[in-house]
């Protein structure tokens, strides 16, 4: 017997055009096929899908089918294994039942048109042969030609059946050679891009006592069509390569704004190589157009502490005050930390108010940090808390005057025993950056000031500081560091002299 699909005229016009109407099919979708699947989720936006279902296999060469597969499927990446069978041959059929593709695959062949009267309810049927489907269903009915289009009249489209090559669900077929008969286990393994995964960070930060309680999620999106039941799931913190590295990578969070020294220790986890695992305690479902939200950190009271901290670049004039971040800087240490590898992810920060509520301060990005880590995190500009960093004096020095700035000397016997003649001119040049610092809270608060661009190349490297009104520590060739406390309410200037070649 003939089976005939209905579908509204009127929702296929609106799939055409972007609806979301679905066609009542013949070939319902029914349960998943799916086996005992088990997904591996890595950070690049791909993951290895596996599944394993039981099958009834004739012997000799046939063709069986895996409804249920990834909508993104990468079929180069498929590998089939079932006792005594080989595979031969394999397809992936993408061409998924819809609205417009049944009408799409229905052009050129003849559908019957269901109209019904909205005042006395009588239907009328019609013959149509559909024409068209580029920017609407384009029909003929006779010697018309008619445009479905959506003008409120109950219209219903009639087909005879689901074209051969549409499928309700994303479809792998393989054809194989068996030695034998029978009902055994076939698994099959691929790869697909679609589904990925991301950490998330809730920290409650306790400016009282310094510290953090910080819960950790695991972020799943499912993009690929498909819908994974019952899945024992792997989280791998990594990105294996591939190939085709822009096809398949999916950007990577920038590492946070603030400070970031690696860690040394190796956390208590599961390793593949050079990636830590996140297991999925409990098998999950991962729905398609989906996300979905796992814990898998909770730790209270780790040590933390609040910085405030003003970068200036070299030669920095500001005409006006330039408010500092404010950033929370803690360790992932197992001894003084969080005690864990970090994913990477966004850590998003909370501080209660005066009535015991949690409130939201702030947020970073950070990267994939190793246990022991020693991160600082800007959540956002202080308020009370401002630097002007000025040029007070800038001029010219002679080269005898840049060399009395020099801090060493080669003597032998109380005597100099080298000197050397000028090859040619060179301008020096003593600048002295002023640095206001003003605070408007109640209590003196801690800035650090780093002064950057000393380094300007190789030719620039043998710079001096003159005077400076408090010790700086240098970080590298390019930076110096001030640790520069400002009183409650109150306001400070530092001074730091430099003899330089540029």
């Amino acid at each position: 017997m003939k089976k005939s699909i209905f579908l509204s005229g009127l929702a296929a016009s609106a799939a055409l055009l972007g609806g979301v109407a679905m066609a009542q099919s013949s070939d319902p979708t029914g349960a998943s096929a799916q086996g005992d699947v088990s997904v591996t989720i890595y950070n690049n936006g791909q993951a290895l899908v596996q599944d394993i279902r039981q099958l009834n296999i004739a012997a000799g060469r046939s063709r069986i089918e895996f409804p249920d597969v990834s909508a993104q499927i990468r079929p180069e990446t498929l590998s089939f294994a079932a006792a005594n069978a080989g595979i031969v041959e394999q397809n992936f059929d993408f061409d998924l039942l819809t609205p417009q593709k049944l009408m799409e695959k229905a052009i050129g062949r003849t559908v019957t048109l269901i109209r019904t009267n909205p005042a006395t309810g009588a239907e009328t049927r019609e013959q149509a042969t559909v024409l068209s489907t580029a920017g609407g269903v384009v029909v003929k009915i006779g010697e018309r030609i008619e445009v479905l289009r959506d003008d409120g009249l109950p219209v219903r489209v009639i087909f005879d059946g689901v074209p051969q090559n549409l499928r309700a669900r994303p479809t792998l077929s393989v054809t194989v050679d068996s030695a034998r008969a029978g009902a055994r286990p076939a698994s099959i393994r691929y790869l697909t891009p679609g589904l990925g995964w991301a950490a998330d960070y809730v920290a409650l930060y306790d400016e009282g006592i310094d510290t953090i309680d910080m819960q950790g999620w695991v972020t799943l999106t499912n993009n690929t069509g498909t819908t994974f039941d019952n899945a024992n799931t792997l989280l791998v913190a990594g990105s294996p390569g591939s190939a085709d590295e822009y096809a398949y990578r999916a950007p990577r969070p920038p590492r946070s704004s603030g400070d970031f020294v690696p860690g040394t220790e190796t956390a208590d986890r599961e390793q593949l190589g050079d990636f830590y695992l996140y297991p999925i305690a409990e098998r999950t479902t991962i729905a398609n157009a989906q996300t979905k939200q796992v814990s898998f950190l909770d730790v209270q009271g780790v040590a933390a502490r609040k910085v405030y901290r003003r970068d200036v670049s070299w030669l920095t004039n500001d005409s006006d005050p330039v408010n500092v971040s404010s950033e929370i800087a803690f360790s992932s240490s197992r001894d003084q930390g969080l005690g864990d590898a970090l994913p990477a992810g966004t850590v998003r920060f909370y501080q209660r108010d005066a009535r015991g509520t949690p409130q939201f301060i702030g947020e970073n990005n950070i990267g994939h940090s190793p246990m022991g880590s020693e991160l600082s995190l800007r959540t956002g500009d202080a308020f009370d808390i401002f630097v002007q960093a000025e040029v007070e004096k800038r001029d010219r020095i002679t080269a005898d005057e840049w060399v009395t700035y020099k801090r060493w000397q080669v003597i032998s016997d109380d005597k100099i025993v080298s000197q050397g003649t000028t090859q040619y001119a060179v301008t020096y040049y003593r600048t002295t950056m002023r640095y206001t610092l003003t605070n408007a809270k109640s209590t003196p608060v801690t800035v650090e000031l780093f002064q950057s661009g000393l380094d300007q190349g190789w030719w620039s490297q043998d710079y001096r500081v003159v005077s400076e009104d408090v010790p700086g520590e240098q970080i590298n060739a390019d930076r110096r560091k001030y640790t520069i406390t400002v009183p409650a309410n109150g306001k400070r200037e530092v001074r730091v002299t430099y003899a330089t070649r540029y």
